[in-house]
């Protein structure tokens, strides 16, 4: 049997394992998943997963939680919380905020969408509006911090996961507002100067923001202040975890679940480190690594037809050995990449704000680096070694195949999506469907993007060896392009977890960012070896690369202007 046949098997095994697994976990004892659009009093689109845990009905209502996302994420971010709140009997509101996922609208508009996501909330038969819980995560903080000002008396507590009151997006918190307010602020958050206006998250006890919302000069985190019977009780804990590492830490979500156990009424008591939500994030994770294996089978396969012959070429000779020069080339391809990162997304913050024709702030901030990263490639290239001789690339039937296996895997997730309400995706690494407004936005990127992808694999193809293995083959390429990430990401916060300052505190956005880079770009250097070693030059893989990286970034980032 071809080889493309056991890539596309083992991936569609793993796809519909971790997915149907995953769908398993997230609906465990009786509670529905739905994917729900609702319309914001100003007519915007907004999207949402509601969790309805059995016995959740107009006869017998059940408490409800509006939980959201942070910033350039979107609603399954939310998945750990919703699934823990949902089994203990917690109707919950995943909601997209305005200019994520699939809520329409920009972000930052209509309150990020809190106000309306809470109104839709209240309006259901199933919740009983005298119990309802805010949680938000980061800018999902001010998300529900927007809804409570707008509705002051529409909730009765709310957790905020690495978030704050105040400037410079929410409304100031007083000891009554908030009511019932936990703070749950991980001892390593990497926002600690922006929310608190202190420089390490353990000190943020010591922030006279949080003071005076707490009514006290001295705060013990694990210690309740004021009364919950009055609505002004508040609490402050500190799990210890990163700002994203929010959503993957069993501290902080449980730290939600006894807030609500505590001030919320209905439901069904469960301890808080009853949690079993991990499950979801493996079997998920599980389907993203199966889409890989698809994409490479399909991609195989494709090649085999009759159509695709002409494409099918043995990779030119490697280089003989690993000499000086190789090494050279390697760490130049492993440290520009993550040298130009930050320059490159601070220079569009300063420079390039959001506009009709680049309407994403973080997608052009990936396109210019990639750009600046090709440019630069290809100059250093003219006082490099020549490149082997080689056929020209057919660049029609390049873009055909690599349309096509982009589709496969494309058409695969949106089944997936549709039958299990879930994406592909572990942690804050995800593919998932693109929504309407997003594939217009997709068109405006991907010929930047799909140009700095054939650069960089062409680049990463002349360092390959003769001699390589397999395995030491695709382990030497894809390093070239991560371990550049790899290191900076180990320097900044093996200081940071000694310290408890981050060095790179100017732009801790950007950080946390770069976390993604390390998988992404992986998976880039290993499609881009499987590509070349099959059509023997990067246009297909390069194609294909542009497709998915603008999928994947476009999807997964904030549209600020509509």
């Amino acid at each position: 049997m071809r080889k493309g046949w056991w890539l596309c098997l083992v991936g569609l095994a793993l796809i519909l394992f971790g997915s149907w697994q995953a769908s398993r976990i997230q609906t465990a004892g009786g509670i529905s998943v739905r994917d729900v659009r609702f319309q914001s009093p100003a007519g915007t689109r907004m999207s949402g997963l509601l969790y309805i845990p059995p016995g959740a009905t107009a006869a017998t209502p059940a408490p409800g939680i509006l939980a959201v996302h942070g910033y350039i994420n979107s609603r399954e971010t939310q998945d750990g919380f919703a699934i823990e709140f949902a089994r203990r009997g917690y109707v919950v509101l995943a909601l997209d905020q305005t200019g994520h996922g699939y809520s329409g609208g920009g972000a930052f508009s209509e309150g990020f969408g809190g106000p309306a996501g809470l109104a839709w909330l209240r309006g259901l038969p199933m919740v009983d509006k005298a119990n309802i819980g805010l949680e938000g995560h980061s800018m999902g903080g001010w998300t529900v911090l927007a809804a409570a000002a707008a509705m002051p008396d529409a909730y009765r507590a709310i957790v905020l996961e690495g978030s704050s009151t105040g400037k410079p997006f929410a409304a100031d918190g007083t000891p009554a507002w908030p009511r019932n307010l936990a703070l749950v602020f991980s001892r390593y958050d990497e926002f600690s100067k922006l929310m608190w206006d202190v420089d390490r998250a353990q000190d943020v006890a010591q922030s006279a923001k949080l003071q005076a919302l707490f009514d006290t000069t001295s705060i013990a985190p694990g210690r309740i202040y004021g009364s919950i019977a009055a609505g002004t009780a508040r609490l402050l804990t500190q799990p210890l975890a990163t700002h994203p590492g929010d959503h993957i830490s069993h501290a902080a979500i449980g730290d939600a679940l006894d807030w609500f156990g505590r001030t919320l009424e209905g439901g069904t008591p469960r301890p808080a480190d009853d949690q079993i939500w991990f499950g979801k994030e493996v079997a998920t994770g599980l389907a993203l690594i199966g889409c890989l294996g698809l994409l490479a089978g399909s991609f195989d396969l494709l090649l085999a037809l009759p159509v695709f012959a002409t494409l099918r070429r043995a990779p030119p000779p490697g280089l003989p050995r690993r000499d000086r020069r190789w090494w050279q080339g390697f760490a130049l391809s492993a440290l520009l990449p993550a040298l130009l990162f930050f320059p490159a997304f601070i220079a569009v913050t300063l420079l390039l704000p959001p506009s009709a024709v680049l309407p994403q702030t973080v997608t052009t901030q990936v396109t210019l680096w990639g750009l600046i990263g090709a440019g630069l490639t290809l100059l250093l290239a003219r006082f490099g070694p020549p490149a082997p001789a080689r056929a020209a690339p057919q660049w029609l039937l390049a873009a055909m195949l690599a349309l096509a296996t982009a589709a496969i895997a494309y058409l695969v997730l949106l089944a997936m999506a549709t039958w299990f309400s879930v994406d592909f995706r572990f942690w804050v690494v995800a593919l998932k469907p693109l929504g309407p407004d997003q594939v217009r936005i997709a068109l405006v990127y991907l010929l930047p993007i799909t140009f700095a992808q054939i650069v960089t694999l062409d680049a990463l193809g002349r360092l390959a060896v003769a001699t390589d293995g397999r395995f030491r083959r695709y382990g030497a390429a894809m390093l070239a392009l991560a371990a550049g990430f790899l290191l900076l990401l180990a320097v900044d916060y093996g200081m940071f977890f000694v310290t408890g300052q981050l060095p790179t505190a100017f732009d801790p956005l950007t950080t946390v960012i770069a976390i993604q880079f390390v998988p992404l770009l992986a998976a880039i250097a290993a499609i881009g070896s499987f590509t070349r070693a099959r059509t023997g030059d990067a246009a297909s893989g390069g194609l294909l690369c542009g497709l998915l990286v603008t999928w994947y970034v476009v999807a997964g980032t904030a549209t600020q202007m509509v």
